[in-house]
């Protein structure tokens, strides 16, 4: 279990994620929803040690868990918004660089993970191409296998449905639904809307750097107007996004 105690992180005056706490079990996904600036990015980028914190505890089954060192441990894995995939390495080397030079794997060792993984995905015919010769939610699965070479226990994904079409959200859902089943904690940090009624999950409503409002995925499906401002917040995005 990931367990996060009154998480604070300020930017000059402004409290960027204040008081933060929740916990999310090994097999379960957190979804901290919310609109641009309201914290939820900032919140992976602390528990992949890419941002300080500034206060609070963060415990991983039971151990305190050492945010300066999960860029050595790997314990936490992250999945960016853009996949931020290497444009002049190969699929393949893109999952074998940092096996190979972080974790000192042998190059055919790293080969092996890469094509397993590939092969699991369905990419493992896109091994020599580039990352410009893939589409978005090819180069997306990518990011993902690239990640989980390292063997994470927590999975943060930003915004992972991005300019995706309504096809590929529903593709990206069945994948991080299909990782939450093989026992990873999955924490997204989004304000698509559209996942809320394609996961299974709890809903993190952010506003001002806060948790404002809680809510299993399935009970606010069947009962939104039990939970107020996240249909509010839902309400909002369908108004500007009608596609949604």
């Amino acid at each position: 279990m990931l367990r996060v105690h009154n998480l604070k992180k300020t930017f000059g005056a402004k409290h960027v994620v204040a008081d933060i706490s929740f916990t999310v079990d090994h097999g379960h996904i957190a979804v901290f929803l919310g609109s641009s600036g309201v914290g939820k990015s900032t919140l992976l980028r602390i528990l992949n040690n890419l941002e300080s914190l500034d206060g609070g505890t963060i415990m991983l089954d039971d151990k305190p868990l050492d945010i300066t060192r999960v860029n050595q441990n790997h314990t936490v894995g992250l999945v960016f918004q853009h996949s931020n995939l290497f444009d002049h390495l190969t699929i393949e080397e893109n999952i074998t660089l940092a096996l190979i030079q972080v974790m000192k794997k042998s190059p055919k060792e790293a080969k092996d993970i890469a094509h397993t993984l590939l092969a699991k995905y369905n990419l493992l015919d896109q091994a020599h191409k580039y990352p410009a010769q893939l589409s978005g939610g090819q180069r997306q699965r990518v990011a993902i296998i690239r990640t989980l070479a390292m063997k994470p226990k927590v999975i943060c994904f930003d915004e992972p449905t991005s300019a995706l079409d309504p096809l590929l959200t529903n593709y990206v859902a069945q994948n991080l639904q299909e990782l939450a089943r093989e026992g990873y904690i999955i924490l997204i940090a989004t304000h698509d809307t559209a996942l809320l009624d394609k996961l299974d999950a709890t809903i993190y409503l952010m506003q001002d750097g806060m948790i404002i409002e809680t809510a299993n995925s399935k009970e606010y499906t069947k009962n939104s107007q039990a939970y107020p401002l996240i249909h509010q917040f839902v309400l909002g995005e369908k108004n500007q996004n009608p596609q949604i």
